[in-house]
């Protein structure tokens, strides 16, 4: 468990590609490898979180890491599209204020407290894939939260079932020059 210092987490270790690679590798991962993520890991990736920057540095969040089971199956179905859940290692709920205010600031944050789980998980290469909620209540039940908190997003996390994460050199974008535009359109 993280001890609150601002020290290095990683001790130093050579386990983390680097940051360009993370970012170059990191794909949305759907099927995962039956192996548990190292604690220290999931510790690393929570860590990831908590220092995302946040409007004003308001940190509207919280993060609750699933690592049960029968949690895990049960917390995918508060989604459609939540499948992944039920086979990873583990999943982070990001959790906020269930009344944001008008500049969706919160969700906001949490976007950039996903980006930050994601890239630290593929720094270590753990697979990830993100998955909204439509079913709030059953969120909030399975997570016990308190009633002025709603789940707003879940981040699955495990190693890939298929192929590990490396850089991927012909990445299905569109084209650079499609879209990026230089001081106007």
């Amino acid at each position: 468990m993280m001890s609150g210092n601002d020290e290095d987490p990683g001790g130093g270790a050579g386990e983390f590609m680097s940051v360009w690679d993370a970012i170059r590798s990191r794909r949305n991962v759907r099927a995962f490898a039956d192996r548990p993520v190292d604690p220290a890991h999931l510790d690393l990736i929570l860590e990831a979180a908590r220092r995302s920057p946040s409007s004003q540095n308001w940190q509207p969040w919280d993060f609750v890491l699933v690592t049960g089971r029968e949690r895990l199956v049960e917390l995918a179905k508060v989604w459609q599209g939540a499948g992944h859940v039920a086979g990873s290692a583990a999943t982070i709920a990001l959790i906020a204020p269930a009344a944001d205010n008008q500049y969706q600031r919160a969700q906001f944050d949490l976007g950039q407290a996903t980006m930050s789980i994601m890239l630290a998980a593929a720094g270590l290469g753990i697979g990830s894939c993100h998955s909204g909620v439509g079913d709030k209540q059953l969120a909030r039940e399975l997570l016990s939260l308190p009633q002025d908190r709603e789940c707003s997003f879940l981040i699955s996390l495990g190693y890939p079932a298929d192929r590990p994460l490396t850089p991927i050199s012909k990445p299905a974008r569109k084209p650079f020059d499609e879209v990026v535009h230089r001081e106007r359109w």
